[in-house]
């Protein structure tokens, strides 16, 4: 179906940059990693939900039920496709979480099925801005309980990791099942690494890449 006009993406002259997409867990590093990369890279970060969303999220996440707390996060991916558009035309873009995570988090908050989130979001697919390479961050329970203790901005997504029953065992499963699915997806072990380690495994990736 053809959009109207003001509904279609905007794009720009001139080859794209790499849009490199960070995916995980609440409290994995993909915030810290992130902000190594864009300084190896020259490259902007973007966060997903982006602002103004972000700043909304914790009251949608309270007070909306599934759908339309579905429809605000949908919303934030949109907007966010739309300035890593613009991002690209000028250097590399390193996105914090994209639609992956929206489809994996969505699904395991409201205990349904990745591929019944993926459904609602396929008719939106068309507008959102492809990853060059998308990497799914994972390690141990162990190590995550550590890195989440040393965590400074601690979010209630963090807490519910493990407070709320079954919900990291629920993500786990989800993120495993969207990147068997993504044609971009890349595993990354992150146990036993540092950030600056982990930074370089994807430089050396995308350099071996062409990006």
């Amino acid at each position: 179906m053809k959009l109207p006009a003001p509904y279609r993406p905007v794009y720009f002259d001139g080859p794209p940059s790499p849009f490199i997409v960070l995916e995980g867990v609440s409290g994995i590093g993909k915030s810290t990693l992130a902000q190594i990369l864009a300084r190896r890279l020259r490259a902007t970060t973007l966060h997903t939900l982006p602002a103004p969303h972000t700043d909304w999220s914790s009251l949608v996440n309270q007070r909306l039920r599934a759908l339309p707390q579905f429809a605000f996060y949908l919303s934030g991916l949109l907007h966010a496709a739309d300035a890593v558009r613009v991002a690209r035309m000028v250097g590399p873009v390193v996105a914090d979480r994209y639609a992956s995570s929206v489809v994996a988090c969505h699904a395991a908050v409201h205990d349904v099925p990745v591929e019944e989130v993926a459904r609602l979001l396929e008719p939106f697919q068309p507008y959102l801005e492809a990853p060059t390479h998308t990497f799914y961050l994972d390690c141990s329970e162990a190590t995550l309980r550590e890195r989440l203790a040393g965590k400074r901005d601690t979010k209630q997504d963090d807490l519910d990791l493990f407070a709320v029953p079954g919900r990291l065992a629920r993500l786990l499963v989800n993120f495993q099942a969207v990147q068997q699915t993504d044609p971009t997806g890349i595993a990354l072990d992150t146990d036993g690494k540092s950030a600056a380690d982990l930074a370089g495994q994807i430089t050396a990736h995308l350099e071996a890449d062409g990006a």
